[in-house]
């Protein structure tokens, strides 16, 4: 994943974008009426629709990124001593150090807006923003056992993402255990495991594979062919978007979201190759990626508090509460907002997400350490 390549700016640029294209999407549904309540929509509402409705293709890469990052990464480091034990601290750190200080910020903007009760502690498994809740969103299971937390909907696909980095190691030793009775009982744990979880996690766990095979391949492709690759990743993403689900992964779009798939993925496959960092446009590509990429994962967590808080402190203002689809002006507006959840998440991320690697190089040596003190 070395920035010298080109699927890794690709990669950087394209996990900054889904993220800003989840953000954009849940802006306009939250400020803007649905399109398909109006009768007769204005050709720039039409276009400012149909540009922020790809979300859930954004979390479809999402899925498939962290398929070819996570679970490639660990295939390359399956000849190292305690693989397993710093794959476990890499996904814990990568998801805690952003879910717990968000989670606070979630706790922190209801107590503001009125919604919760701050006397004392609740551990309902019903109210969003519970102890229970809480626990139980750091460990995947919104959506299944408690509620997502804080009525925070992005984070549906957390839960997937977490299933998915337990999935596959399990998967992973019923292939290269040493003997054959821990290969079996991987492969029955994972088994055992998957049975219990929601359907669209179970299918979308078929997607997430597919990034770990499309990790292991590289294609030799001209530029020529490479830029048609492109435009067919294109293509099928706007046919995807027209045709298939737009708000949530739902069995019915997974066709739409398998095709959309195998063309991104193949797109990724053709640029292995090292990047020409000596032109100018790809430095700066290159440059903006890494940063946009950089909070990403900060961006999805706290956009949803954020604009829900906003939305609390703004509605009174607004008529019913929203922003007009047939004033071009109400534009400003959003992209004013959007402005300012962007620049929040930018600044949330430098002392929680920004640190990630700090931090697991701080548990790492304190592991070593541990590792030599005498027994007791």
């Amino acid at each position: 994943m070395s920035q010298q390549y080109y699927h890794a700016i690709v990669i950087s640029v394209v996990r900054g974008l889904a993220a800003l294209q989840v953000a954009m999407a849940h802006l306009r549904a939250q400020f803007y009426p649905g399109l398909s309540t109006l009768d007769d929509p204005t050709l720039w509402y039409q276009g400012l629709s149909f540009l922020t409705g790809f979300a859930h293709l954004a979390v479809i890469v999402f899925f498939l990124l962290s398929g070819w990052l996570v679970g490639g990464s660990l295939l390359n480091k399956l000849h190292r001593p305690r693989v397993f034990v710093d794959y476990a601290l890499d996904r814990l750190t990568r998801l805690w150090i952003v879910l717990i200080p968000a989670f606070l910020l979630s706790l922190a903007l209801g107590a503001a807006e009125g919604a919760i009760a701050t006397g004392s502690a609740d551990w309902s498994a019903t109210n969003e923003f519970s102890g229970t809740a809480f626990v139980g969103n750091l460990l995947g299971l919104q959506g299944m056992l408690v509620p997502r937390f804080g009525g925070n909907f992005a984070l549906w696909s957390l839960a997937n993402e977490v299933w998915y980095y337990l999935l596959f190691p399990l998967l992973v030793l019923g292939c290269v255990a040493r003997t054959q009775g821990r290969r079996a009982a991987a492969l029955l744990t994972m088994l055992a495991i998957g049975s219990l979880l929601a359907p669209d996690i179970q299918l979308y766990f078929f997607l997430w594979l597919l990034g770990v095979l499309f990790s292991r391949v590289r294609l030799h492709a001209s530029q020529g062919v490479i830029w048609l690759l492109a435009a067919l990743c294109a293509a099928v993403a706007v046919w995807a978007r027209l045709l298939g689900s737009e708000d949530s992964t739902l069995r019915g779009s997974l066709l739409h979201d398998l095709v959309f798939s195998l063309a991104f993925l193949v797109f990724l496959c053709s640029l292995q190759q090292r990047a020409n960092l000596a032109r100018r446009d790809v430095a700066w590509l290159a440059r903006w990626g890494e940063r946009l990429a950089a909070f990403s994962f900060t961006l999805y967590v706290v956009h949803v508090p954020l604009l829900l808080f906003a939305k609390t402190k703004l509605a009174p203002g607004l008529d019913k509460g929203r922003l007009s689809p047939d004033d071009p002006s109400s534009l400003l507006v959003y992209a004013l907002l959007l402005g300012a959840v962007v620049l929040a998440a930018w600044l949330f991320h430098l002392p929680f997400e920004a640190q990630t690697g700090r931090l697991r190089l701080l548990l790492r040596r304190l592991g070593a350490r541990q590792a030599v003190l005498p027994a007791p």
